[in-house]
C-alpha cells in the first residue's frame, strides 16, 4: 500500500483506519516518519523565513547580524536535526497517549483489540491533528482552541474507526 493512499484515507475515510491496524509495523512507522518529516520541513521553513537579518532593526546588533550571517550554513542543519528529534519525540508521545486513551475507549465500546492495533490506528488518526497544528499560526483562531479541537477530532476519529473493530464475545 502506498503512503499517499494511507494519507488520503487518513483524511477522508476514518472507517478504513481500523483495517490498517493489520498493516506491518514497518509501514506504520514509515508513515509516522513521513508525517514527522513533513512537520519538520514546514517548521524549518518557518524558522528560515523568520531568521531574516532584516528583522533586526537596531544599530547595536550589527555585529550579531554579521555573526549570524556567517554561521547560517551551520545553523540550518543543526536546527533541522533538533526540530526532527523533538518532533519525533512529541509525535510518538502523542500517539502513545492517544492509543492508551483508545484502549480505554475500546473497553467501553466492548470491542476486541490490542494496544499494538490501537497504536497503529492512532498513527493514522492523528493526521488531521498534525496538519491543524502545522497551520495553527495561519488561522485566525486561538491555538488553545485548535489544540482542543485537534484532541476531540482525534478521539472522534478513533471512535469511528473502533466501530469496525470486532466485538468482544459474549461471556456466559
Amino acid at each position: 500500500m502506498k503512503h499517499s493512499q494511507l494519507f488520503i484515507d487518513s483524511l477522508i475515510h476514518p472507517k478504513k483506519l481500523a483495517a490498517y491496524r493489520l498493516l506491518p509495523i514497518g509501514k506504520v512507522i514509515q508513515y509516522t516518519f513521513l508525517l514527522i518529516t513533513l512537520v519538520t520541513v514546514f517548521s524549518l521553513g518557518r524558522f528560515a523565513a523568520g531568521m531574516s537579518v532584516d528583522t533586526f532593526d537596531m544599530n547595536s546588533l550589527n555585529g550579531l547580524t554579521e555573526y549570524i550571517d556567517g554561521i547560517k550554513w551551520l545553523l540550518y542543519p543543526f536546527t533541522f536535526l533538533m526540530l526532527f528529534v523533538f518532533t519525533t519525540m512529541l509525535i510518538f508521545a502523542q500517539i502513545a497517549l492517544y492509543a492508551l486513551a483508545g484502549l480505554f475507549i475500546l473497553k467501553i465500546m466492548k470491542r476486541r483489540g490490542e494496544y499494538r492495533h490501537i497504536w497503529r490506528t492512532t498513527t493514522f488518526a492523528i493526521t488531521w491533528a498534525t496538519l491543524l497544528s502545522m497551520l495553527a499560526d495561519y488561522l485566525p483562531i486561538n491555538s488553545n482552541i485548535i489544540s482542543v479541537f485537534s484532541l476531540l477530532l482525534t478521539i472522534v476519529l478513533l471512535i469511528v474507526s473502533f466501530t469496525k473493530y470486532p466485538k468482544q464475545p459474549m461471556s456466559k
